[in-house]
């Protein structure tokens, strides 16, 4: 039987995950001004920025400004890859922060040069403490369904690294398709799996379009009992150290089936493509997505 939500929660994450691979430094003000219509236009939980070396991601370097100038909004997430970033972030005045590491050990050496269990060791007292702080915890597992240099990963290897976040405390999984090939046989399957496993952490889905099926997965995804979804106005985004991982799945074209099919978001589709209108001239990365074309078409 095909069963719905009445509701499901969009985590934006247009601010950092849809920015951090444009060629163009976007400035600080600039960058607010997005994060302000997009609270406008309903967003309650945001990825705002990342706190990591300038060198690597010098569109992340204004991660204090962004900050301390948004306006504290529902619950707003910050990525933190050590814990130098971690202690930046917390004296930046951040309370929800995001730890990640991939499934595969082949994209975690490309991604931050050390292995998965190697990742996993650092991450653990780092998640304790934080947890110890009653500080919210959200763990991003990236390449859960493929790897761009491995293939195929097992739903037995995700779903092991879930459990040690799980048994360390987090508070949520992002559950991630990386480079966009999972299918939505897959996705039902996993995040079912996951779903049984672990009934009391948020899981949330990311899924990337690459091969135009991330609105299929998050519809399986659904009918796994999944109702959190990660998105990016615009459909602006992808992994810099994942070749062929092409943007994120578009907020407002997930807002908008979502809400033909009668599961309600609390995002208002026109204001979010006005908060679209102010970041595309400041992106290189080309903004074509069905529902803000359609917007553009009609305005």
């Amino acid at each position: 039987m095909f069963s719905l939500p009445k509701n499901a929660t969009i985590i934006e994450v247009g601010p950092r995950d849809g920015l951090q691979n444009e060629g163009k430094l976007v400035k600080a003000e600039d960058k607010l001004q997005f994060i302000t219509a997009l609270q406008k236009a309903g967003i309650q939980e945001m990825e705002l920025t990342s706190f990591v070396s300038p060198k690597w991601v010098p569109q992340m370097a204004d991660a204090r400004e962004i900050v301390a100038q948004t306006k504290k909004v529902g619950r707003q997430f910050v990525l933190t890859p050590n814990e130098r970033g971690i202690t930046a972030a917390l004296e930046a005045g951040a309370q929800s922060l995001a730890v990640f590491v991939g499934v595969s050990n082949s994209f975690n050496k490309k991604n931050i040069n050390k292995t998965t269990e190697e990742s996993m060791a650092a991450l653990k007292p780092l998640i304790l403490n934080l947890k110890e702080q009653n500080v919210f915890v959200r763990a991003c597992i990236s390449t859960a369904f493929y790897c761009p240099f491995e293939g195929a990963v097992s739903p037995e290897a995700t779903i092991a690294l879930c459990r040690q976040f799980v048994d360390w405390g987090v508070d949520e999984l992002s559950v991630a398709d990386t480079i966009g090939m999972a299918n939505p046989k897959e996705s039902y399957e996993l995040f079912a799996k996951l779903h049984e496993a672990f009934p009391n952490v948020l899981m949330t889905a990311h899924f990337h379009d690459t091969r135009r099926m991330a609105l299929a997965n998050i519809t399986a995804a659904l009918q796994a009992g999944v109702t959190r979804f990660d998105a990016s106005a615009g459909g602006l985004g992808g992994c810099p150290f994942a070749p062929g991982a092409t943007g994120n799945v578009a907020t407002e074209d997930v807002v908008n089936m979502l809400h033909r099919m009668g599961v309600q978001t609390g995002i208002d589709l026109d204001l979010l493509c006005q908060a679209i209108e102010k970041i595309e001239p400041h992106v290189t990365n080309p903004v074509a997505t069905g529902m803000y074309t359609l917007y553009k078409n009609q305005a």
